[in-house]
This record gives C-alpha cells, structure tokens and sequence, in this order.
C-alpha cells in the first residue's frame, strides 16, 4: 500500500517544488531579458556598410569588417594548433600511457589549467609571446594554452566511451595498436570530438581578456599572413573599444547583437553535429 504523505510533509514538498520553480523562472527571465535588450539596442545599427568597411578617423566612419577578419585569422591559427596537440595528447594519455599515475596528474592539471582566469592567460602570453610587440599570432598562441585543457579533456572523455570490446575484438583480428585508433576508436567517439572542438571555437570568438595584453587594438584590412605578423583587434575587443574608450555604444551593441548570433550559431552547430555522428554510429 500505498503510504500517505503527512500535511507537514506535503507542505515542505510544495515549498521545496514552489522556490525550484520560482529559480528557473528567474533564470529564464534573465537570459531572455539579456538576449532581448542586445539584440533590441543592437540589431537597428547593423548595416551593410558596418559590416563590409574599415573605420575612416577622417571621415568619421565606423566600420567592423578588419575586426570579423582578425577573429576569423585568429581562431584558425588557434584551432589548426590546438586540435592536433589536444586531440594527440589525449589519445596518448587514454590509449598509450602505462603510468596511471601520471595520468591522473596531467588529467588534475588539466582541470586545475581550465579553471584559471583568462586575464593571467593573457599576462603569461605578453610576457611569452610579445616580445616584439602585440600580434593577433601572439593572441592566437595564447589561446592555444587557454583551449588545450580543455579539448584534451573532451576528446579524452570521448575516448572513454568507445567500449573496451571493441578494441579487443580488433585486436583479435590481427590489427595494431595505431590501426585500432584510427579505424575503431575514433571513428566511435568522432562526435564527441568534433563537439568539443566546435565549443572551444566558441571560447576562442568570445574571448577578450587574454588578447588584450596579445592582440592588441589594429583596425587595419590586412591578409592571413600579415594579419597574423600584426597587430588586431578582434570582435570582442572591439566592442571593448567601442564601448569603453570611444563611447559609441551603438556600435557596441550592433557588435553585441553579432557575437550572440555567433555564439548561438557554434552551439547549433556543435548539437547538430553530435548528432549526425550518433546517428550515423547507430546506423
């Protein structure tokens, strides 16, 4: 049978149910508030000529394409650097590595690492990086440091998920070591890869701090190469900029409404991903 509550229990149960409604209620309502007010103040200045022009001094012109140019320079030189040596690192320490010990020691730092402010990265890179002043390379190689953690711990946690059966049942047929990881082990936990991946690009597009000291404040069009040789300012400095030391919160908020379509964008992304490979896998 059944045992029936006590009135003082269902009215602590009520209680308890009540202010748990009432914390997602108010977290909703902020995020929805956040969103709506950027986007409101933001989306009225984006225009074309925002979008495709360099800010003219002169002409007293205000455009952002150099800044989108310099984040996307950025987060390629971060991503083509930190996914390999994330990736590699956590196959070594997930597949290879016979010294657990040791492993849970560089797994430790690794969680230590991703849990420091971003703004002692970005001290660490000046006084690493700059020695021939501020560059987007510089901010780039920054974020490397920044982003390793953590895609070495979400590719590492993908690894864990291939069951152990499947790499015995390669090994049973004759194949090696490496050839069990290319062909068995990462094409299983593939999605939790690349999701991870997508997630630190989206680390690297709304980072500002670190580049700060790195990146430093260039507004000027420049290719891959010499971007990369120079200073820039990204998205998100530049709305620091904008904001902060010029004072044109239009222009903030239209660089606001921006990156938030951005961030919204990676996360899709990284969903959508996770699962076309999940579906795949299942097939």
């Amino acid at each position: 049978m059944k045992q029936s509550l006590s009135p003082r229990r269902r009215r602590w149960i009520f209680a308890v149910r009540g202010l748990m409604v009432l914390a997602a209620g108010l977290t909703c309502a902020l995020v929805l508030f956040l969103l709506g007010y950027v986007l409101v103040r933001g989306i009225p200045h984006i225009s074309w000529e925002l979008l495709s022009t360099a800010p003219s001094v002169l002409a007293d012109w205000d455009g952002i394409l150099p800044d989108i140019l310099n984040t996307v320079y950025i987060v390629l030189a971060a991503v083509v650097i930190v996914v390999p040596l994330g990736a590699g690192a956590a196959v070594y320490l997930n597949e290879y590595a016979a010294n657990r010990r040791m492993v849970s020691v560089i797994e430790y730092a690794a969680e230590t690492l991703s849990g420091i402010p971003s703004i002692i990265y970005g001290l660490v890179g000046m006084i690493m990086f700059c020695g021939r002043g501020s560059s987007l390379l510089a901010g780039a190689l920054t974020l490397v440091i920044m982003n390793l953690p953590t895609v070495m711990r979400t590719t590492q946690e993908s690894l864990k998920t291939v069951p152990q059966s499947y790499r015995e049942g390669a090994f049973g047929l004759g194949a090696g070591k490496w050839r069990v990881i290319r062909t068995v082990v990462l094409p299983g936990c593939v999605d939790g890869v690349i999701t991870g991946c997508i997630l630190a690009v989206g680390r690297i597009v709304g980072e500002s701090a670190a580049l700060l000291y790195t990146a430093g404040f260039g507004h000027a069009l420049n290719g891959l190469w010499k971007g990369l040789q120079n200073s820039g300012a990204t998205l998100t400095v530049s709305l620091y900029l904008y904001a902060k030391e010029d004072g044109k919160f239009d222009v903030a908020f239209a660089i606001a409404a921006i990156l938030m379509a951005l961030t919204l964008l990676i996360n899709l992304a990284a969903a959508a991903v996770g699962r076309y490979f999940r579906k795949r896998r299942s097939l």
